[in-house]
């Protein structure tokens, strides 16, 4: 069985993915045309083999596929009631049977590919040593990024590590390994990456090779899976304490907390810092503060490859075929059914992200939690108001469009609120179509048609990723970029670890959240709360809030809430929108639970992390369960 079927320029390959006394584990199906020896000969085909491997990688932008958390987490609240996956993890609803966003088998598809390349890529003789070994590098690190993906989704997994795929396995002999044996394993994989003197530190020509692993790529998802590993839900809580012991006599989780992994998650960052290599991104022509503000934050994704990106990607166009480019399945989701043409209007932040960004002036985060009705309680010092209108007020971005009737709520706020949501009663964002201000009311410009999915439901739509120069109308949907990792996030990475550490220090800590603050037009941290300097907790507090402005959508909130076992807090509650019952403009901005019809959210302590599907437990007999599954 070494054949191998080639179609364009990425190998389709067959995989048996499953367990047996009598097969090999993810043994591979090579059908015709071409063996492994023939595939490993020429130059073209081992360098599609190591484009297969990339595609393996998760398709983030995807917000309605199994590449994304974002509807999953309390950052978004997205249109639809029908035909989505995520909405059972929403409610609760979900357990080992459930096959959405299920993995396992596909990851490990990829871990296993990316061991037959390394294995193999020597045999290709066409290829210089030196390319060998960088293409072979790329290969480490991809399958120790899926392995990461498997680690946060699941907890640990089973480790192949570097046994040949093709040897024999028994499937009553399997159990996963311990967290620490996991992160101790991938750390190994990423600092071979890291050192191996073949790889490049950047990569030269954007043109051919934009997305490629660089040195600075391996030591950004090693300082994240050291966060990780730091973090409460991963380093000795008590929730699992005494359970998950596997067939081996170890319990996967680590029995007590060791507060020197903060230590290694903050030199871990602290070397991507170091490298010199990145730079927050800002805009270079405008001389307004917050025009710069708004347009540095905006062109994170509208500049690709800009000196922020450690590693990013172009989209691929969507596994659904019937959803069109990665251009029109993201941003039709982000324009406003009427008011644009193809447009669906359900990519839809959540009330909760829009009252964290914080107050321009003030620099503080305006909202403190809920009452029983899920009205803000309002951070009196923040200079933030949830009541009343502003008549004539002109919008930082559209102001050239007119002035509008605006939401005392959506005034006065950070320029990446701005950058990021679409209000109720504001201004499209281009005019090729003319000028048309977006409402999402009862019989509004957009309005809410009650129980159909392509509409808005919350109040606020999402224009973040959409650049205004694209005319959609036109059909013009552009191309989709994707930061894996940005420096703003190391920064916010280095930051939380600099205040977790036994030899905490504040210093740094503020130092590093002020760089991502300022460059969104926002004073220190210690200006706006002077009250920070010597509380931890609350530092803590506000890195949280930090990580979901400045990263919202970008995938980090769902994985976050759940490190940091804030779940039950934050992810227990009806689901709040502005009243779009309403047919007036003025009636709509109250706050409502009977527009969603889509359920509570609902979060136990089991949903931490998934429970390995019945399609594994019947593959491994005697593969350990997650907690309370």
């Amino acid at each position: 069985m070494n054949k191998i079927k080639l179609l364009g320029t990425l190998l389709l390959l067959s995989i048996i993915l499953f367990f047996s006394s009598c097969n090999d584990y993810l043994e591979v199906t090579l059908l015709d045309q071409m063996t492994r020896e023939e595939v490993f000969s020429k130059r073209p085909s081992t360098e599609a083999y190591l484009s297969h491997i990339y595609s393996y990688l998760p398709r983030e932008f995807e917000y309605l596929d199994e590449g994304s958390a974002v509807p999953r987490s309390d950052e978004a609240l997205f249109s639809w009631y029908q035909w989505v996956d995520y909405l059972v993890f929403n409610t609760g609803s979900w357990g080992p049977t459930t096959s959405a966003f299920n993995i396992w088998k596909r990851k490990y598809e990829g871990i296993n590919q990316a061991t037959i390349f390394m294995n193999h890529v020597d045999e290709c003789k066409e290829i210089d040593a030196q390319t060998r070994a960088a293409m072979k590098a790329e290969a480490r690190f991809l399958r120790a990024y899926f392995y990461f993906e498997l680690f946060r989704q699941y907890g640990p997994v089973y480790i192949w590590g570097d046994q040949d795929p093709d040897e024999l396995i028994k499937a009553e002999t399997i159990d996963r390994h311990t967290v620490d044996e996991n992160v101790t394993f991938m750390v190994e994989e990423f600092n071979k990456v890291i050192a191996d003197p073949d790889l490049p530190s950047t990569i030269g020509d954007m043109t051919k090779w934009a997305g490629r692993i660089t040195k600075g790529a391996a030591m950004a998802a090693k300082a994240r899976l050291l966060l990780y590993a730091a973090s409460p839900l991963y380093n000795g809580c008590d929730l699992y304490k005494g359970q998950m012991k596997n067939m081996y006599g170890n319990y996967l989780f680590p029995q007590q907390q060791d507060l020197n992994k903060w230590s290694e998650a903050a030199k871990a960052a602290k070397d991507v810092i170091d490298l010199n290599l990145y730079e927050l991104y800002e805009n270079k022509t405008e001389t307004d503060p917050f025009q710069k503000a708004i347009k540095s934050y905006q062109g994170i994704l509208f500049d690709e490859w800009n000196e922020e990106i450690i590693w990013g990607a172009w989209a691929r166009n969507p596994a659904k075929t019937e959803f069109g480019s990665a251009g029109q399945y993201l941003y039709s989701r982000c324009l406003p059914p009427i008011v644009c043409k193809t447009a669906y209007g359900g990519f839809c932040p959540s009330l909760k992200l829009v009252d964290t960004y914080p107050m321009a002036e003030s620099g503080r985060y305006p909202v403190d939690g809920y009452d029983a009705n899920g009205n803000p309680i309002v951070d009196p010092k923040s200079g933030y108001t949830n009541v009343g209108f502003t008549e004539g007020y002109a919008h930082p971005i559209e102001k050239k469009f007119g002035t509008v009737k605006a939401h005392n709520s959506c005034v006065g706020r950070d320029a990446r609120f701005y950058a990021s949501v679409l209000a109720n009663g504001f201004y499209w964002i281009n005019e090729y179509s003319g000028r048309k201000i977006v409402t999402f009311y009862t019989g509004g410009t957009s309005p809410f048609v009650g129980n159909g999915g392509d509409c808005v439901k919350v109040g606020y739509l999402w224009r973040r990723a959409l650049n205004p120069a694209l005319n959609t109308d036109a059909k013009s949907w552009g191309n989709v970029f994707w930061p894996y990792y940005r420096l703003a996030e190391i920064y916010l990475d280095y930051a939380e670890a600099c205040n977790e550490k036994p030899e905490r220090d504040e210093v740094e800590s503020l130092k590093y959240i002020n760089k991502v603050r300022n460059r969104a037009g926002l004073n220190n941290l210690e200006k706006a709360y002077p009250e920070v300097v010597g509380d931890k907790v609350l530092l803590r507090k506000l890195i949280q809030k930090e990580r979901m402005v400045e990263l919202a959508f970008e995938g980090h909130r769902y994985y976050d809430v759940r490190r940091w076992m804030i779940g039950e807090d934050e992810f227990n509650s009806p689901n709040y929108t502005l009243n779009l019952l309403a047919t007036k403009y003025d009636d709509s901005w109250s706050r409502t639970k009977e527009v969603w019809i889509g359920g509570d959210r609902v979060f136990e302590p089991k949903h931490y992390f998934f429970p390995i599907n019945q399609v594994q437990l019947s593959e491994m007999k005697n593969i350990t369960q997650n907690y309370g599954w």
